[in-house]
């Protein structure tokens, strides 16, 4: 995270691939911040219920906090507590455009807003509002897996159909963990057309 001094309310997001380690550092900064004896609320998409269930945020080693699940920006501003210093979302790709606005509406407040998503999708596009997010944002950090095949930084998601590349016309959001995804750099990604069976797309 940037050593620099923010002052008032501010918008954090923690992006990257699958495994970089997003909902670890996002749960280390709601651990300093309560240590701090900071009020923190913590959400999640209600899509993604691996490792500690609905009701906790969980990164893939096992660690996990408390977290309200939500399917929509309405429902974070519905359930925002007056009282909360700092407020934290986990998978924020999953959720509306809204979200932008509502954190911005939540900075311009005093609130801190720490967001973790991953930025892009299995194609290698700008997943949901990951993008606008990072745009608005005060402080951004985007971290790297290391990719499974080279060992390069992993800038991908790799989606796996029975442990073949995912076609281009696969839905976009689809849940999943090691058995469905790996960490690749861009040179080992890949994405096959709808008509083909290995190739790659450019």
């Amino acid at each position: 995270m940037s050593s620099l001094q923010l002052t008032g309310g501010w918008i954090e997001v923690i992006a990257g691939v699958m495994f970089s380690g997003k909902s670890e550092e996002l749960m280390r900064r709601v651990r300093r911040a309560i240590i701090a004896r900071k009020k923190v609320q913590v959400f999640k998409s209600h899509l993604d219920d691996r490792y500690a269930g609905l009701f906790s945020v969980s990164s893939h080693d096992g660690r996990s906090v408390d977290a309200i699940p939500v399917d929509s920006s309405a429902q974070v501003a519905a359930r925002i507590d007056p009282m909360a210093h700092v407020i934290a979302i986990d998978e924020a790709q999953f959720l509306d455009d809204g979200i932008c606005d509502l954190a911005t509406t939540l900075a311009s407040r005093g609130r801190r807003v720490i967001l973790a998503g991953t930025d892009t999708d299995f194609r290698g596009e700008p997943f949901g509002p990951m993008a606008r997010l990072m745009a608005i944002s005060e402080l951004v950090d985007k971290l790297h897996a290391i990719c499974v095949l080279c060992g390069a930084p992993a800038c991908r998601n790799q989606r796996l159909i029975d442990g073949e590349p995912a076609a281009w016309d696969s839905p976009v959001i689809m849940v999943g963990g090691k058995e469905a995804y790996e960490a690749r750099c861009r040179a080992c990604h890949i994405v096959r057309r709808k008509d083909e069976g290995q190739g790659r797309l450019f």
